[in-house]
């Protein structure tokens, strides 16, 4: 068979799949009754369906395209970088039973929606608009990532990095408009299965096989690509990522639509259990790509996020290549429908309704619906402008999480926190983070680690010195049994 019809054929299976997921969104929009289903679908949600959608998201196409792509040309820093997000993810699992008690006994269905109650409108404004730029860059490296896939299929065809941006943006808006978490989580745990079995399984298997064993892959391994090294880049990106999952919006999101504390706290652990597997897998993947393709990625492709799709086409038969690309398109598409919907849940109900209060149900789900379709033209913007996923995550989270981390945990944990403490933190991260960003990030230090510390001692320092004279609502909960 030759390689155009095998070109045809692929092309043909991933079109396929990315209809389902459209048909998908809109055979679940009758689900959707009021904001409350919109947004944390009813609070329906047990353990499995939970650690689906969890790990879907969490293995995007920044932690599988842009993490293998790290690994390829930086060898261990792909682990570095990884171990921290997963540490963090099992901390936030312990704490997401509390977060879904909170969520039940006060009706809350975000994070800023916590802040408001415990810190005044304010602070949910300030934190809102964080959460906002933070979700539409992941979902901006979520298209860059597939926009890399869809120019490396479809180059026979004369489809372009920008068409292929284009055209995710679009089945982004689709099924994301339609159903609102619904939608997101179903199509989640679809693409849950595809991603472990055309990705995780199929790819390392074939690849191991292609270079003749552990033992071989072991002999032919270049040093340099397995030596634990740290430097200020690194740290930076470590606290990035240990930092951000105190605040990770879409994750308080799944925490709020769980059906209880205990499937809450289940359905993150085991979401997070599997993601622990996959960092080596990535790992592997990046790096057996070295011995099987060359070092001549980037200059055939144009960015290291091309890697995995590369090595899927050059080891894989027909049929099965576009199996394994749909299901790194699942990967990617996992993860911008959870970030999207973020965005708009932070634009429409936490902004929007604040401003107007009166703002009417059905409003509010056809506004939602509209900035389904708005916002991801932003992310295309940034997609087009900063052209590799791994970079453009860091660029949105660090900011987030230097301004947004420490004072999401104390919003559950330290009765002390107040508004001005809350209000001093988020501003002094942010600007020390942002100051060091456009400084050139002195010694090479990333920028979150400078960002952290400021928030942090803003935090502490402001709040022991006003919570006498203004203390803030603390929330107590009836844990559920």
């Amino acid at each position: 068979m030759d390689h155009s019809l095998l070109s045809i054929w692929d092309l043909l299976i991933i079109g396929a799949y990315l209809l389902l997921m459209v048909l998908v969104g809109v055979y679940s929009v009758r689900r959707i009754q009021n904001t409350g289903d919109y947004y944390v679908a009813g609070r329906s949600f047990g353990p499995l369906v939970l650690m689906a959608t969890v790990c879907a998201t969490i293995i995007g196409g920044s932690g599988l395209m842009g993490r293998a792509g790290v690994a390829y040309s930086s060898g261990f820093k792909a682990i570095l970088t990884a171990v921290p997000y997963l540490l963090g993810m099992f901390i936030f699992s312990g704490l997401s039973g509390r977060i879904s008690d909170i969520g039940m006994q006060y009706n809350l269905t975000s994070i800023p929606e916590l802040f408001e109650v415990r810190f005044g409108k304010r602070a949910k404004l300030v934190l809102s608009v964080l959460i906002a730029f933070a979700m539409m860059g992941t979902v901006a490296s979520q298209v860059t990532a597939t926009a890399t896939i869809i120019k490396m299929l479809g180059g026979e065809i004369g489809l372009s990095y920008e068409m292929g941006a284009f055209i995710a943006c679009v089945v982004f808006m689709v099924y994301t408009a339609t159903s609102g978490l619904f939608g997101v989580v179903y199509t989640d745990v679809l693409q849950f299965y595809m991603l472990i079995l055309f990705v995780y399984i199929l790819i390392p298997a074939v690849a191991l096989f292609r270079v003749g064993g552990i033992s071989n892959f072991m002999a032919n391994l270049d040093p340099a690509l397995a030596t634990p090294y740290v430097d200020g880049s690194i740290l930076g990106d470590i606290v990035t990522y240990l930092v951000f999952t105190m605040a990770g919006a879409e994750m308080w999101q799944r925490a709020f639509a769980a059906r209880d504390r205990r499937a809450a706290k289940r359905g993150m652990f085991l979401g997070t259990a599997v993601y622990g597997v996959t960092i080596i897998l990535v790992y592997f993947m990046g790096v057996v790509a070295r011995q099987i393709i060359g070092d001549d990625v980037l200059a055939q492709y144009g960015s290291t996020d091309a890697v995995v799709p590369a090595l899927a086409i050059q080891i894989l038969p027909v049929g099965l290549t576009g199996l394994a690309l749909a299901g790194v398109l699942s990967v990617i598409m996992s993860t911008a429908d959870s970030y999207l919907l973020v965005s708009v849940q932070t634009c429409v109900h936490d902004i929007g309704k604040t401003v107007h209060p009166q703002m009417k149900e059905r409003t509010e789900i056809l506004l939602s619906r509209a900035f389904s379709i708005v916002l991801p033209l932003g992310a295309l913007v940034i997609a087009l402008y900063i052209q590799n996923a791994y970079n453009i995550l860091m660029f949105a989270w660090s900011f987030y999480a230097a301004s947004a981390g420490i004072p999401a945990f104390a919003a559950l944990f330290w009765k002390k926190a107040t508004h001005a403490g809350i209000l001093s933190a988020m501003l002094a991260g942010f600007s020390v983070c942002v100051g060091w960003r456009l400084a050139g990030e002195p010694f090479g230090l990333g920028s979150a680690v400078p960002g952290t510390i400021a928030c942090g001692v803003a935090l502490v320092s402001v709040s022991l010195a006003t919570y006498k004279k203004t203390p803030s609502v603390f929330l107590e909960v009836k844990k559920q049994t």
